[in-house]
């Protein structure tokens, strides 16, 4: 039977004086150092190259599609931005840390929200039920091959609820530029909402044996 092929590839990464902030719904753009890193990487090992490309909205996963998929269409899927973080956004920990809200989202933050924001719940609910019609749009369209560039939490999210072998969320977790390659099985998609993660992207060169 017939399986089709996913990539989850990381967005690259953004200014370095965002890092250590909760930069979710803002549309911050990947850095002159990401650039680079995405070209290195590129010209090391290569980026597979799929039939189709879908993106998250926010330029730091468009800008990454630029860079290793040069000249390609882009589809954007707006549900599989990164979780909005309200009034948080832009912020650090330190900044929070006299918020007794920010004390209650870090012990539940699947039950609480940041102030005009998404509870893990809500974001899990959202990119969940934007994956599967991008599942579908792939089956409708026979898409063998197919890249998602999009936001780390997204990733480690969808293979968490998805993804064989199981495990949480946590364990998911790639560098920017890289992410994972999935087969999904329409069989089993349909049956269980599974697919199988066999790989990360991109892939690790063969060693080389002496015959």
């Amino acid at each position: 039977m017939q399986s089709y092929i996913v990539y989850l590839i990381r967005h690259g990464t953004i200014d370095e004086t965002l890092r250590g902030r909760y930069i979710g719904s803002t549309d911050a753009h990947i850095s002159e150092k990401g650039k680079a890193a995405l070209h290195k990487i590129s010209n090391t090992f290569g980026y597979p190259y799929p039939e189709r490309i879908y993106s998250s909205p926010l330029s730091r996963c468009t800008e990454t599609c630029s860079v290793i998929y040069p000249g390609r269409e882009i589809k954007t899927v707006g549900n599989l931005a990164e979780c909005n973080f309200g009034d948080w956004e832009g912020k650090s920990a330190a900044e929070l840390s006299g918020d007794p809200l920010f004390a209650m989202w870090l012990q539940n933050s699947d039950k609480t929200p940041p102030p005009n924001g998404e509870s893990g719940a809500d974001f899990a609910a959202r990119i969940c039920k934007a994956f599967e019609r991008t599942v579908k749009n792939i089956f409708d369209d026979h898409i063998k091959t197919s890249a998602i560039i999009t936001h780390g939490g997204v990733i480690m999210t969808l293979l968490s609820v998805y993804g064989l072998p199981q495990a949480e969320s946590y364990k998911w977790r790639m560098d920017n530029g890289y992410g994972f390659a999935v087969r999904i099985t329409p069989s089993l998609w349909m049956r269980d909402k599974v697919m199988e993660v066999y790989d990360t992207v991109p892939f690790a060169p063969k060693a080389e044996t002496n015959l």
